[in-house]
C-alpha cells in the first residue's frame, strides 16, 4: 500500500530541491535510504513517537528563519586543548579548523572520500541507521542518509592525546544543514568527541558509532546560543564485548530540539550511559529527548538520566525505552527522567517504557515533575540568600545527578559554568 496523499505530497515537497549524490561506496546505502523514505514518508503529528512534538518545521521544504545570536561570550570548550573541526552553516571551514592529523586516530571528510570505490565507511554508513528503524521509524534520519553530502569519518585506532571537537557555526539565518558522521572505534581504543555550536537555522545530524570489543567512546555535546534554531539529531551506536559508550548533552535556548539516541548492546559486559540536562525559558522553547536502548547480551549495563528545568511556558519531552531480549540475562538497566517546573505554565511530557523478556535482570524506570521545594527555599532565604540566587542554587542541585554522568571534571566544570551564567542572566 502506498503513502497517503498528504504524506506523499509533504515528502515530494521536502526532497524537490535535494539532489541524490551518485557514485562511490555510499551509493547503494543512499539508494536504499531513498527507497525506505518513499515507503515511510516524513513524520507527522499522528505518528506515535511524534505526538508530543510537532515535526512541521522539521519537514517543511525550507528552513524557518533563525536569527544569528550576537554575543561576546566565549564559545563552549574554548579553554580545552582539542583538535578543532569547524563547519559554518554545514560547510567545512579549513582555515578555522586544525590539521586533521592526530595520533591514534584517522580523520577524513565524507565529502572527500564518498566518491571512492572502496572504504571502510561502506560497512557503517546507513547500516546502524537502518537497524534503528525497527521497531520505530525515524524517517528524518533516513532523509539524512539519502541526501547528506558531508560530515566527518573517524577511525579510532588507539588513544588520541586530546579530544576531537566538532564545532558548528551559524551565520546564515536561513541555513538548512545536514551532516552525517561515522565513528569506528577499534578493539581497546578510546577517544572523546566534543560537539558545540548552533550549526544552522535548521540542523539535521546523524552520527553512527561502532565500538569494537574493549573500545570506549566519550561523547560530550553542548547545544545552545541561538534562540530560534531547530535541531533534529540522531545517534546510533553499536557496542561490542566489554565496550563502553558515554554520552552527555546540555541544551539551552532554541525553538525546537529533538535528540534521538538508539543504542544496541550486542557484546557481553558492555556499558552505555546516556544523560542530558536542559534549561528552557519561554513558551516557544520545546525540547525532546527520545532514547531506545536494546540489551542483547549478558551482564550489560545501561543508564538514562535526564533532567529538564522549564519556565515561562517551556515544554520538555522524554520518551525512553529499555528493551531486554531473552538471552540478555543479568541486565542492569536504569532510567530516570525528571523536570523542575518553575511556574504553572510550563509542562513536561514523559513516556518511560520497559520491555523485558529475560528473567534475571535489574531494571527500573521513573519519571517525576515538580516545583522548587518550599522548605529548601525557606531554609536558604532564612539565611539571607536572595530569592533569585536561592532558586538558582536549588536548580543546579536538581541537575546534579545528570551532571555527575560527566566523567571528565574539566568538561563538567565548563558545562556547570555555562549553566550558572544562563541562570544568572535570567534572574
Amino acid at each position: 500500500m502506498g503513502l497517503p496523499q498528504e504524506k506523499l505530497s509533504a515528502l515530494e515537497a521536502r526532497i524537490a530541491g535535494l539532489g541524490l549524490p551518485q557514485g562511490g561506496w555510499s551509493e547503494a546505502a543512499r539508494a536504499d535510504a531513498l527507497s525506505r523514505l518513499n515507503a515511510a514518508g516524513l513524520p507527522g503529528r499522528r505518528d506515535e513517537y511524534w505526538k508530543y512534538t510537532r515535526p512541521d518545521t522539521l519537514v517543511q521544504p525550507e528552513a524557518p528563519e533563525a536569527a544569528v545570536l550576537v554575543t561576546d561570550e566565549a564559545p563552549m570548550f574554548d579553554g580545552v586543548d582539542r583538535l578543532k573541526i569547524v563547519f559554518v552553516d554545514g560547510v567545512f571551514d579549513a582555515d578555522a579548523s586544525d590539521d586533521l592529523t592526530l595520533d591514534g586516530v584517522r580523520i577524513e571528510r565524507l565529502a572527500e572520500i564518498a566518491d571512492r570505490d572502496i572504504h571502510w565507511g561502506r560497512e557503517l554508513y546507513g547500516v546502524l541507521e537502518t537497524r534503528g528503524q525497527d521497531p520505530v521509524a525515524r524517517p528524518l534520519a533516513t532523509l539524512n542518509t539519502a541526501f547528506t553530502t558531508d560530515g566527518v569519518v573517524i577511525h579510532v585506532t588507539g588513544t588520541p592525546s586530546k579530544p576531537i571537537s566538532l564545532i558548528y557555526r551559524h551565520e546564515d539565518d536561513r541555513s538548512d544543514v545536514m551532516l552525517h558522521h561515522l565513528i569506528k572505534v577499534d578493539s581497546g581504543a578510546e577517544a572523546t568527541i566534543l560537539e558545540n555550536g548552533p550549526a544552522a537555522a535548521r540542523f539535521n545530524k546523524v552520527m553512527e558509532i561502532d565500538i569494537a570489543d574493549g573500545g570506549a567512546l566519550h561523547h560530550v555535546r553542548s547545544q545552545g546560543r541561538d534562540h530560534d534554531r531547530r535541531d533534529a539529531t540522531f545517534t546510533f551506536a553499536r557496542l561490542g564485548k566489554e565496550s563502553e559508550f558515554r554520552s552527555f548533552t546540555m541544551t539551552v535556548n532554541g525553538v525546537l530540539t529533538r535528540n534521538e539516541t538508539v543504542i544496541e548492546l550486542l557484546g557481553d559486559d558492555a556499558l552505555a550511559h546516556v544523560a542530558g540536562v536542559c534549561v528552557g525559558d519561554g513558551d516557544n522553547f520545546h525540547h525532546d529527548d527520545t532514547v531506545f536502548i536494546t540489551h542483547d547480551a549478558v551482564n550489560c549495563e545501561s543508564r538514562q538520566v535526564f533532567k529538564k528545568v522549564l519556565r515561562n511556558g517551556a515544554t520538555g519531552v522524554f520518551q525512553g525505552k529499555i528493551l531486554v531480549k531473552p538471552d540478555a540475562q543479568k541486565t542492569d538497566g536504569y532510567q530516570i527522567s525528571q523536570s523542575l517546573l518553575l511556574d504553572d505554565d510550563s509542562q513536561f511530557l514523559a513516556k518511560p517504557e520497559l520491555e523485558i523478556y529475560a528473567d534475571d535482570v535489574a531494571c527500573s524506570h521513573g519519571s517525576t515533575s515538580g516545583a522548587i521545594d518550599e522548605d529548601q527555599l525557606f531554609y536558604l532565604r532564612a539565611r539571607g540568600v536572595p530569592m533569585d540566587q536561592a532558586t538558582d542554587l536549588l536548580t543546579l542541585a536538581f541537575l546534579a545527578e545528570a551532571m555527575e554522568e560527566l566523567a571528565d571534571e574539566t568538561l563538567a566544570d565548563h558545562m556547570l559554568e555555562r549553566l550558572e551564567g544562563w541562570l544568572s542572566r535570567r534572574r
